[in-house]
């Protein structure tokens, strides 16, 4: 059975390496978005967070920052008749999440339950109220599930990053602070087991009886 102290080392390498994940996936897609822009035309996290919170086309910087996500937009208005291209899996998911369950946006725990959602994990999803139901032709609900469904668990932690990044300008300091807060932590206990080692090594010594030496058998004569 897994000790206490090796479970909290096995959480405490779980923490880092998702939040490391996430600050290299979000920052390379960034690099990737100064290169098309242009030399000298950065775009950082941090500036699409706050162009995102200003803009009713949120989803397009989350298919800026990842383009492997499927876009789901075949789906014919029923007004016009015409194929509607705006309306795309990840700007159905983020009205579902913000005006169908009046979710908090800048926190990722909310995310993880919409995308828990969509996995038939936590709340049963409504056809009638799911957004496009009532301007399509066709109820996407059942095509947005399937494929949230076909996401890796990575992409889908990745998706969980990048959603909670467009709406919280100051999540990616946040996620490396704690990163660098449990590795200084774990480096603390790293030093107390070698000290505790150390302590314990001596102590067997002082223990460990003294071997017979040469000449011992002089100390018992008179």
């Amino acid at each position: 059975m897994m000790s206490s102290r090796l479970q909290k080392r096995v959480t405490h390498f779980l923490v880092i390496a998702l939040s490391l994940m996430a600050l290299t996936v979000i920052g390379a897609n960034a690099a990737q978005l100064q290169e098309a822009a242009g030399e000298g035309s950065w775009v950082s996290p941090q500036t699409i967070a706050q162009r995102s919170r200003n803009s009713r086309d949120v989803w397009r910087d989350v298919y800026e920052m990842m383009p492997e996500i499927p876009l789901e937009n075949q789906y014919v208005n029923a007004e016009t008749g015409e194929r509607d291209e705006d309306n795309t899996l990840i700007s159905r998911l983020i009205r579902y999440h913000i005006f169908i369950k009046s979710r908090p946006r800048p926190f990722r725990l909310d995310w993880k339950l919409t995308l828990a959602d969509y996995l038939g994990a936590y709340e049963r999803m409504v056809r009638e109220t799911y957004p496009g139901a009532s301007v399509l032709t066709e109820n996407p609900l059942e095509g947005d599930q399937a494929a949230i469904a076909a996401l890796s668990r990575q992409q889908r932690d990745r998706l969980v990053h990048v959603l909670t990044s467009v709406f919280n300008p100051n999540y990616l300091a946040l996620l490396e602070e704690q990163a660098n807060r449990e590795l200084a932590e774990q480096g603390e206990e790293e030093t107390v087991d070698e000290t505790s080692l150390e302590g314990e090594e001596q102590r067997r010594q002082r223990q460990v009886p003294r071997l017979p030496q040469s000449g011992d058998v002089e100390l018992l004569l008179p």
